[in-house]
Formats: structure tokens, C-alpha cells, sequence
């Protein structure tokens, strides 16, 4: 793994994409804070722009870098759950322009999966973790569903979990207004 870890930190330094085992699903993935990497990864999915991705973080301490404001039920909601949870948050700051939903927010997720949470701590930047599919298509949910042309456009593929055919799932996601409101978007 930790050999992983680095090949995958060099090419995320580098601006790279790569394709990596999350503690959901497997996903695509750059630096959330460069704006050329993150196009890039729009490109690999055939995704939209105005379509928002989520970030991966590895610590809760970290919000506060990357939001104006961090609703405090964010808090007590990360210590509660018992599964992955992405939540959206308004008034993100110091991350990619185009990773920003066209109001200003983002969804982010701390990570508690081994691999992403060193990748992570290692590079000290959030990453982007969107799933690995074209858009339109089925999530892959173990290494074996992701595609060849996935697999292809990107710069490095983690070898961590491949193996895994563990079934996962993706994650429930919740938006907070900055009054502190609760949407859930999905279970």
C-alpha cells in the first residue's frame, strides 16, 4: 500500500489524475485546488462542468480551511454517522473554481478508508473523488466494473484493492443551508 500511496502522490503533485479505491465505490481523482486537473477529470467522465464533484478530506479539522463557514450540525452529524456521508456545504473557499456547484458550495467527504486517508494526510490537500464511469453509466462498485476507457485516460491506477470485491455502496448525501438546514439528497 504504501508504495501505492506514493506512485499515486507523485502524479496528484503533478497535476495527474488517478483512478483509486475509495471507502465507497472506486473513484477518479485529482488535486481538489487545481483547476486544469479538475477540467481534466470533467473530460475523462464526459461530465459537465456545471455538474459539481465531491472532495475527500481526512480530517474534520480541515473544513474550516475550505469553507467561508461551517454550519456547526456538520460536526455533530460526521461523529453520528455509521457510514460514508457526503455532505454539501455553502461557501466554499480556496479549492477549484470549477469543482464549486454554481452556487458557491461543495460536498465533501471525510474519509476513514486506510488508503485514501494516508493519500490524503501525505499530499495535505483535499482530493476530488467522483465516481469511475462516463456519465450516464454505472457506478463501479468493485475494480472489475470500471472500464477501459477509464482506465486509459487516466495517469495512474491504484493497485490497493483490487481484489476487493467487497460490494459497496455510494455514499448518503446531505445539504446544509447556512442557517444550519438539513436536505438529504440521497439515503
Amino acid at each position: 500500500m504504501q508504495d501505492d500511496i506514493k506512485k499515486a502522490l507523485e502524479v496528484l503533485q503533478k497535476g495527474g489524475v488517478i483512478l483509486y479505491p475509495t471507502d465507497t465505490i472506486w473513484g477518479i481523482g485529482c488535486d481538489a485546488t487545481n483547476e486544469a486537473a479538475v477540467k481534466r477529470v470533467y473530460e475523462i467522465k464526459r461530465r459537465a462542468d456545471s455538474k459539481s464533484m465531491l472532495v475527500l478530506m481526512e480530517n474534520i479539522n480541515l473544513l474550516e480551511r475550505y469553507m467561508q463557514e461551517v454550519p456547526e450540525i456538520a460536526y455533530s452529524l460526521i461523529e453520528v454517522t455509521d457510514k460514508p456521508m457526503t455532505i454539501i456545504y455553502p461557501g466554499a473557499k480556496n479549492l477549484a473554481p470549477n469543482l464549486l456547484a454554481e452556487d458557491g458550495s461543495v460536498g465533501i467527504r471525510i474519509t476513514t478508508e486506510r488508503f485514501t486517508q494516508q493519500l490524503i494526510q501525505r499530499f495535505r490537500k483535499p482530493i476530488v473523488s467522483t465516481s469511475a464511469n462516463i456519465s450516464g453509466e454505472s457506478s463501479a462498485a468493485i475494480f472489475a466494473e470500471v472500464s477501459d476507457e477509464i482506465k486509459n485516460a487516466v495517469d495512474y491506477i491504484v493497485e490497493y484493492r483490487q481484489d476487493d470485491v467487497t460490494t459497496a455502496r455510494p455514499s448518503s448525501i446531505i445539504k446544509l443551508g447556512v442557517g444550519g438546514e438539513i436536505k438529504i439528497i440521497r439515503e
